[in-house]
């Protein structure tokens, strides 16, 4: 099967649709999800609200790379995403997506510039000073990041993901650990670089008022996929 390099979504205004899936379905014990479509755009952010276990991380990892559906296929840019070899896959994991996870999995024992220039050579991209100090981690560079709060280390791993550059951003509770005031200004600096970058975002969250940022928000709920107005 094949597909081509670009294409677009005519509901989008001719916006570049980044990333489609459709008739996702995937149960462990029991159905999560079932003929689930989603289409991420550049400079859209998506959000996904639903309960604990109700599938929401386990269809932010099918769209991210990590968990091949057992049903429906997801497209990225020249084909099938699941269809792609071992290499290519971890490719397009490696540089073209970025993964915020509700785990922070930093570098115990390094410091945060360690980590974040971990990320840096991975990429090829210098760590953008301007991006450090609006996540206000400018402060920590040379503090090993198991001294840093919860919080600390969550703007720790945000950063080191967007100094990825990557064409899309998969976040799981991504300000779980801020306070509002905090959790506001990182969803700042995200739709900003989505906006400045043409990338996507995808967001899963418990968090109505993270929702209510993002373009489009839906609820995953009785194994559907529902828009919402949050």
């Amino acid at each position: 099967m094949n597909t081509t390099t670009s294409f677009h979504d005519s509901q989008s205004g001719g916006v570049k649709t980044i990333l489609r899936a459709s008739g996702l379905s995937h149960a462990f014990d029991y159905t999560l999800f079932e003929n689930v479509d989603i289409n991420i755009h550049q400079k859209e952010a998506i959000a996904v609200l639903g309960v604990s276990g109700s599938g929401k991380s386990t269809l932010l990892h099918i769209l991210a790379t990590l968990l091949k559906p057992q049903h429906g296929e997801v497209i990225y840019g020249d084909g099938f995403m699941y269809e792609q070899g071992d290499k290519k896959l971890l490719d397009i994991r490696r540089h073209d997506i970025g993964i915020i996870f509700q785990s922070h999995y930093l570098f115990k024992g390094f410091s945060v510039r360690e980590n974040l220039e971990i990320s840096s050579m991975i990429s090829g991209n210098s760590i953008d000073m301007d991006l450090i100090k609006k996540l206000k981690i400018e402060d920590t560079m040379h503090q090993n990041v198991s001294e840093l709060s919860g919080g600390q280390q969550q703007r720790v791993s945000i950063a080191r993901v967007l100094l990825k550059k990557p064409k899309l951003i998969f976040a799981d509770e991504p300000t779980g650990n801020l306070d509002r005031e905090t959790a506001n200004e990182v969803m700042e600096v995200m739709l900003e670089y989505i906006e400045k970058n043409n990338a996507g975002l995808f967001i899963v969250t418990h968090d109505e008022k993270v929702a209510s940022r993002c373009n489009s928000a839906y609820r995953l709920q009785d194994k559907r996929l529902f828009p919402v107005t949050v």
